[in-house]
C-alpha cells in the first residue's frame, strides 16, 4: 500500500470535499419540492403575518370606527389621539384620522392624513387588502381635484394649499399605480 503524506492526504480530502459539495449544489436544483416548499412557507408565513396584523388593528381601532359609525365625529377623533399616544406612527391612525376629518370638511388636513399613511404602508391602496381604503381615496380626490384645484388656481400665491394640491396628485400618482 502507497505511503501517503500528510499534505498529500490533506489535499485528497479538500478536493473530495469540494467534488461533494459542488454535486449537491448541482443536484439541489430550484426544480426540488423541498426548495418550492420553503418557497411557499415562506409566502404563508407572509400571508399570516399580514392577516394577523390586519386582525390586531381592526380590534384595537375598533372603539374608533364604533364612534364613527355612531356619527360622533369629535368623539372619535379624541379616542383616536388617546390611541395614538400608545400606537404613535401607525398608518392605520392616519387613515382613520383622514377619514375624520374629511367627514368633517378638513380636507387639506384629511389629504395630508392619507399621504402620511401611504407613505408609512403601501397596503390601504391593495384591492384584495383587507385593510383597502382605496375607494375612500379615489372619492377623496375626486373631491380635491374639483374643490381645491381651482382654488388653487385662482390663489396662486397660497403656498399651503399649492402643498395640498401636491399631496392630492401624490394620491392621485399612488392611485395610478405609481410608487414612492
Amino acid at each position: 500500500m502507497p505511503k501517503f503524506s500528510q499534505t498529500s492526504l490533506l489535499w485528497l480530502l479538500m478536493v473530495v470535499a469540494t467534488a461533494a459539495m459542488a454535486a449537491l449544489l448541482v443536484t439541489a436544483s430550484g426544480d426540488d419540492p423541498r426548495w418550492r416548499t420553503a418557497g411557499l412557507d415562506k409566502a404563508v408565513e407572509r400571508e399570516l403575518a399580514f392577516q394577523a396584523r390586519a386582525a390586531f388593528l381592526q380590534k384595537v381601532y375598533a372603539p374608533v370606527e364604533a364612534l364613527l359609525a355612531a356619527g360622533q365625529a369629535q368623539t372619535a377623533l379624541l379616542k383616536l389621539d388617546e390611541l395614538e399616544r400608545s400606537f404613535s406612527g401607525d398608518p392605520h391612525g392616519f387613515i382613520l384620522r383622514g377619514e375624520i376629518l374629511r367627514d368633517l370638511g378638513v380636507l387639506d388636513r384629511a389629504i395630508a392624513n392619507y399621504v402620511r399613511a401611504l407613505k408609512l404602508s403601501g397596503d390601504y391602496l391593495e384591492e384584495a387588502s383587507p385593510l383597502s381604503r382605496r375607494t375612500e381615496i379615489r372619492h377623496l380626490v375626486d373631491q380635491g381635484l374639483r374643490e381645491l384645484v381651482p382654488r388653487a388656481r385662482s390663489n396662486p400665491d397660497n403656498r399651503s394649499l399649492a402643498a395640498t394640491v401636491g399631496e392630492l396628485h401624490y394620491l392621485q400618482s399612488r392611485l395610478a399605480g405609481g410608487c414612492e
